[in-house]
């Protein structure tokens, strides 16, 4: 045990002096239409990435017409004024490049992996669809159906589909965190051109996006090939939205059933919890992963493994931008009744809050964050989104060479204490999914 325990204090010791040891350099800067760029240069492969970061993300729509953010990840792909419909992904892989974007509730991110001598390129067809994306009527209603496909598939007609949308409608009142970034396709059929317009002109614009360039690269070179492309877009003088209402304290447990075309019932927990960034999302983090991090992690442990009351656990921290959600989510075994999964799961959360955690136990933590951390930024693609990320969303760019530290920080102490702070049945939101078959008896 003493030979064992040794060796995993050891791995920690050499995880964190490799992390301190490979300090991510960059060069960052404003252009004058508010665009902030970033640059960081790695010559280990010839590749390039591109990528903006837009400011914008589902809870920055209209209650009445969800869906925005995520209808504009598809819609810039329909062209500009000087690519044809249809075509940029075309010419992205035509040029030996990868081309892809997602949307969450607070950004938007568009990015593209090149051959570094296709880096002008890249940084041209960004430019242009910044400058003049083809908003019409043609695109538009291309994009309607596949989103509402892609909702239809994603979302609405696989099992369990449907658990994040309803677990944030009953988990929050008031906060636009309150619908999900698919939307309601509902609200895009009910929009009008003059609605799309208005949504690009007010988000898709310099002083909201983040430029992000990584990879085989000249630095100097590549802010002239930057000004030469991006200079020139006016800085909007239109009003960025930025919700600002606060979701009230929760003071009394939401509890819902829904009754889903599955086979194995299911119990979501979701508890509210600070924002990303803060002193204590860093503890939470930990404490999710304490619970569901690996095969050998508390919840797989005891209700999977010792009481085969589940066939899959998780626990999720969605820290986000503004107070988020910690998520714990449990598959009924075959026979097992959400009753009863809901009474493990609760065992397991009392545990980590009364008993404390082996300096064994914590070590093996701190190996997984530090493991994770750092294979997080192996990748550029990795490397490339963070740095957008934390100046998008946390104003610190540097975070990325320091953030980790943040996580080492967090104690034994401070792990109980947030699992004390914040798990609390007051302030949750229970969902039970049952069977449809369930329903009719």
């Amino acid at each position: 045990m003493k030979r064992k325990l040794l060796s995993t204090l050891l791995l920690g010791a050499s995880l964190t002096a490799a992390a301190h040891s490979n300090k991510i350099e960059f060069t960052e800067y404003d252009l004058p239409n508010g665009l902030h760029v970033i640059l960081h240069q790695d010559k280990s492969t010839p590749t390039v990435a591109v990528t903006m970061m837009y400011h914008v993300g589902s809870k920055n729509e209209d209650p009445e017409r969800t869906g925005f953010a995520h209808f504009f990840e598809h819609l810039m792909f329909e062209g500009s004024e000087n690519v044809e419909r249809g075509q940029y992904i075309n010419m992205i892989q035509s040029a030996g490049g990868a081309v892809n974007a997602n949307t969450s509730f607070d950004r938007t991110y568009y990015y593209q992996i090149l051959p570094s001598n296709q880096l002008a390129l890249g940084l041209w067809m960004e430019a242009d669809r910044l400058r003049a994306a083809k908003i019409d009527p043609q695109g538009v209603e291309t994009q309607r159906q596949v989103v509402k496909e892609e909702k239809k598939q994603r979302i609405d007609n696989q099992p369990y589909g449907t658990l994040l949308e309803n677990t944030f409608s009953t988990a929050y009142a008031v906060h636009p965190y309150r619908w999900v970034p698919i939307g309601s396709a509902q609200y895009i059929d009910m929009a009008n051109m003059a609605e799309f317009r208005q949504f690009y002109k007010t988000f898709y614009v310099p002083n909201n996006a983040t430029l992000t360039i990584a990879g085989d690269l000249d630095v100097e070179q590549t802010k002239k090939l930057v000004a030469q492309y991006f200079g020139g877009i006016p800085k909007s003088n239109t009003p960025i939205i930025r919700p600002s209402v606060e979701e009230p304290k929760q003071i009394e447990e939401n509890r819902r059933v829904i009754f889903d075309n599955i086979q194995l019932p299911a119990v979501i927990q979701a508890y509210h919890i600070p924002a990303q960034g803060t002193e204590d999302s860093y503890a939470i983090h930990m404490l999710t992963t304490l619970l569901s991090g690996g095969q050998s992690s508390r919840l797989n442990k005891a209700l999977v493994d010792n009481q085969q009351k589940a066939v899959t656990v998780a626990s999720v921290p969605l820290s986000m931008e503004d107070p988020g959600l910690f998520i714990n989510l449990a598959v009924a075994n075959m026979g097992v009744t959400v009753e009863d999964l809901e009474r493990a799961l609760d065992a397991e959360i009392e545990r980590v809050k009364k008993e404390p955690i082996s300096d064994q136990e914590f070590q093996k933590l701190r190996n997984k964050i530090e493991t994770d951390y750092i294979n997080g930024l192996a990748t550029l693609e990795g490397r490339t989104e963070k740095l957008a990320s934390y100046h998008t969303l946390y104003g610190n760019t540097n975070l990325i060479n320091t953030e980790l530290d943040k996580f080492l920080a967090v104690t034994k102490e401070d792990i109980m204490r947030v699992a004390n702070q914040y798990l609390t049945k007051e302030s949750r939101s229970v969902l039970h999914y049952l069977p449809k078959a369930a329903q009719a008896r």
